[in-house]
């Protein structure tokens, strides 16, 4: 809603422009006649300043530490929910009611085998290749292998867009495991129309053929509790890629793609890779932890705190609170003595006493802990984006719905302001100095 204007004066020449409230009073300045009125655009490197599009999937107060699905807490989603459920509500805008989860989840598991084709597919990928490259590819490729009579360029109305995410959300937790076992050479463990969602994900990882790998039920709580953090953070690098590319009017798969291409860079999905080896490297060296904390605050040291601060958060980080103490209990339970898990305890305990983290709002996010928990549950390093990706794709087909939905719909188009050589005449080659 618009209750007030701004006024911008640019020559001498006074120009209003509206003021936009969202439900939580968060205030913007709608620039979007900016440039027909004026001849100026505005300057946001990063977008730090700037809102993409008005949206009703998340919430986040970074002053606050809040972080909210449609308006429920991440707290209580996380006690409460499970992965499935949250995705539900990200997607449809609601929690569902009993009928309408056992059809989502009957459609899940419809849609958790592979076309045989993919093995061949498979059979063509070295490897060496990284999990993440097969994840966006394979999933490039789905579009390929719609429901009958269902163009996913083509979709119609909501229900044909919730039957390809169903299918989406199922067949990822499937390559994702695949790509996997691909990359440790072995054979690949079809899903069970048994298993929850999370249970399925970690038979497929770990089994055996002619083997059953038992349901660690600890395990499966710990899974859905990553993802659930994960599902979704409002216009992050990855969100903004798959709403960006969808703008075009491309397809679901291939704007999810692009999402996970995004996601792949170390300052975003494998920040808590970065994490396990700072963790590692301390321990290696003695698990001096006063000593680290003190290279992170030297100027002229290359060593910095993975996993404290954050772009939004400038206090604690609501996800990090509840992994911390996910992390704990999860170990207490099994009687196991992490030592990295130990040393990430000390090093919060340490840094969050010392003015210099304190006065820069520098405090743990949810990067922090997590790697230590991918880590407990068997996972290694190189599927820890991997993992970001499955938890975050409730969140990107969330978007892609949304923007799909909006209208009038326009593709983006974002301005620069050119900084390179005047107009400058071609010479001929044989005349170049």
């Amino acid at each position: 809603m618009m209750d007030e204007n701004v006024e911008l004066k640019i020559k001498g020449k006074m120009i209003e422009l509206p003021v936009v409230i969202g439900t939580e009073a968060e205030k913007a300045v709608d620039i979007s006649e900016l440039r027909a009125k004026t001849s100026y655009i505005t300057l946001d490197q990063g977008y730090a300043n700037t809102g993409s599009c008005l949206s009703a999937i998340t919430f986040i107060d970074g002053d606050k530490g809040i972080l909210r699905y449609r308006g429920i807490p991440i707290e209580q989603l996380a006690e409460k929910s499970a992965f499935v459920e949250t995705s539900y509500l990200l997607i449809n805008g609601k929690l569902p009611n009993k009928a309408e989860a056992d059809q989502f989840s009957k459609e899940l598991t419809e849609h958790a085998s592979l076309h045989q084709d993919f093995k061949h597919i498979f059979d063509g990928i070295p490897s060496t290749t990284h999990p993440m490259a097969t994840l966006s590819a394979m999933v490039s490729i789905l579009s390929g292998f719609h429901s009958p009579g269902v163009d996913p360029n083509k979709l119609e109305g909501t229900a044909e867009i919730n039957k390809i995410a169903a299918m989406l959300l199922s067949k990822v937790r499937t390559i994702a495991a695949y790509s996997y076992k691909k990359s440790i050479g072995q054979p690949f463990i079809y899903p069970h129309r048994s298993l929850s969602y999370c249970a399925n994900f970690l038979h497929m990882m770990f089994s055996l053929p002619g083997e059953e790998h038992p349901i660690d039920e600890e395990a499966v709580k710990v899974l859905n509790l990553l993802l659930i953090l994960h599902a979704d953070h409002e216009q992050n690098c990855s969100t903004s890629t798959v709403r960006l590319v969808g703008s075009s009017q491309t397809n679901l798969f291939a704007s999810i793609a692009a999402g996970i291409c995004a996601l792949w860079g170390p300052w975003h999905g494998g920040a808590n890779q970065d994490v396990m080896e700072m963790l590692e490297a301390v321990h290696a060296n003695g698990s001096d932890v006063k000593k680290y904390v003190e290279k992170a605050k030297d100027p002229n040291s290359n060593f910095r705190l993975s996993g404290f601060g954050h772009r939004v958060y400038k206090t604690f980080d609501p996800r990090g609170k509840v992994i911390k103490e996910a992390c704990d209990q999860f170990f207490k339970k099994r009687g196991v003595h992490d030592p990295l898990l130990e040393i990430a305890f000390k090093l919060e305990e340490v840094a969050l006493k010392d003015e210099y983290f304190i006065s820069r709002k520098l405090y743990p996010n949810v990067d922090f802990y997590s790697g230590i928990l991918y880590k407990a549950l068997g996972l290694p390093t190189n599927m820890f984006p991997v993992m970001f990706a499955i938890g975050r794709l409730p969140g990107w087909i969330a978007h892609w719905k949304e923007m799909r939905e909006t209208k009038p719909a326009r593709i983006g188009r974002p301005r620069q302001i050119y900084v390179g050589p005047l107009q400058t005449d071609y010479i001929p080659i044989e005349k170049r100095p």
